[in-house]
């Protein structure tokens, strides 16, 4: 059988079926590091649709979900994670719809990809053209450490890959790599009536942070920089003796990231001592590279003949933030990441996505499977 075939009307995909999966996951609180719930339940959904699953352990409470056709070594990764960001109101984060746009935590980061993954992944078995290659792992983790993708990559080695994270259905062939950055102040505590700029810990980082954001702004216009968190101690009417910042560095594929980390010491280093501050401390929790693959490699190239068979726009784009993609190009992987949603709808608290966009991914994504299940097209 081949991915020609249709199973539901004009589509190969069962969009009622593709719904309801993807209102149960929304309505699964899943936060990272609770991800529990979703996970039991998405294991009892697609062992119930005859699909071939293991449970991933990454600690005594989360796992990932694996899926395959049971049969074969797998190189090639269908990525999703099934984690998200806290919930802005513990009391309304599931799903809603209206006017065909669907509401929710996690709608659009990444709960729609990881149900158009599924879809894809179980019309592929019906139709009994799964290869026998390729892996689809719903992870868990993936908005705090990674810790889900670190545990599969510390299983399994793949050439290739696609992540489902939200890029408007536009193929992502570039990768912004991540500096994330601690800063910490230290001035003295004294009397509020005796502040002055030269030893206030708070007046000391916000100027550096403006040095920064100038600097950036005038000489990385591609950079993206997000001052994330910015505190102090409760000094109460004196002058506060700490400030702690954190800030994030989206910096473009082509950047050498250590040659990056090094500058940005020396810049911060050549700052903080104009000031008067007793000392400060500096850490880098995450430092990731970004990357670039050819539009002909496997994945893209293959994608590419799917847009020509759907009748869509190929414009490739940049993915401008910090995923698991990064993880899976150190490990030697050529990851392409392509999903639903926009990013900018993630991680608000009106999160959404347009559902004929996630029908069209599910869609997209069994139409790369068939593909690749061809082995003139696909070589082991």
């Amino acid at each position: 059988m081949t991915g020609s075939q249709k199973l539901y009307g004009g589509s190969s995909i069962n969009e009622n079926r593709l719904k309801k999966l993807f209102k149960n996951m929304v309505d699964i609180y899943s936060p990272s590091g609770k991800e529990d719930e979703l996970t039991a339940f998405l294991w009892e959904y697609i062992a119930g649709c005859g699909l071939a699953v293991q449970r991933q352990n990454v600690d005594e409470n989360r796992s990932n979900l694996l899926i395959s056709s049971g049969r074969g070594e797998p190189d090639t990764l269908f990525l999703g994670h099934i984690d998200t960001v806290p919930a802005f109101d513990i009391e309304d984060y599931g799903f809603a719809e209206r006017d065909g746009i669907c509401y929710g935590l996690g709608t659009a980061d990444m709960k729609s990809g990881c149900a158009a993954l599924l879809e894809a992944f179980l019309t592929a078995a019906m139709l009994d053209c799964l290869p026998d290659n390729i892996l689809l792992a719903l992870v868990v983790g993936e908005e705090e450490v990674g810790d889900g993708t670190q545990r599969l990559l510390s299983e399994y080695s793949f050439k290739h890959a696609l992540v489902a994270e939200p890029t408007d259905m536009k193929p992502c062939l570039d990768h912004y790599g991540y500096v994330e950055m601690n800063l910490r102040t230290f001035g003295y505590r004294r009397h509020a009536a005796m502040s002055n700029k030269e030893t206030n810990a708070i007046r000391a980082m916000l100027r550096f942070l403006l040095h920064l954001e100038e600097s950036v702004e005038q000489s990385e216009p591609k950079t993206v920089l997000n001052i994330r968190d910015l505190y102090s101690s409760e000094s109460g009417f004196a002058v506060p003796d700490r400030c702690a910042a954190s800030v994030d560095l989206h910096i473009p594929p082509d950047t050498d990231v250590t040659s990056y980390v090094d500058g940005l010491k020396v810049f911060v280093e050549n700052q903080i001592k104009q000031s008067g501050i007793s000392s400060h401390e500096i850490d880098f929790p995450t430092i990731c590279g970004g990357y670039r693959i050819h539009e002909n490699d496997i994945i893209p190239g293959m994608l590419k003949t799917v847009y020509d068979e759907f009748g869509m726009y190929w414009a490739p784009i940049s993915f401008k933030s910090h995923s698991d993609a990064n993880l899976l190009h150190n490990a030697g992987c050529r990851p392409c990441i392509l999903g639903p949603g926009q990013l900018a709808k993630a991680h608000t608290n009106d999160e959404s996505v347009i559902f004929d966009q996630v029908r069209r991914a599910a869609e997209v994504y069994f139409q790369l499977i068939s593909e690749m299940n061809s082995e003139n097209n696909y070589p082991h």
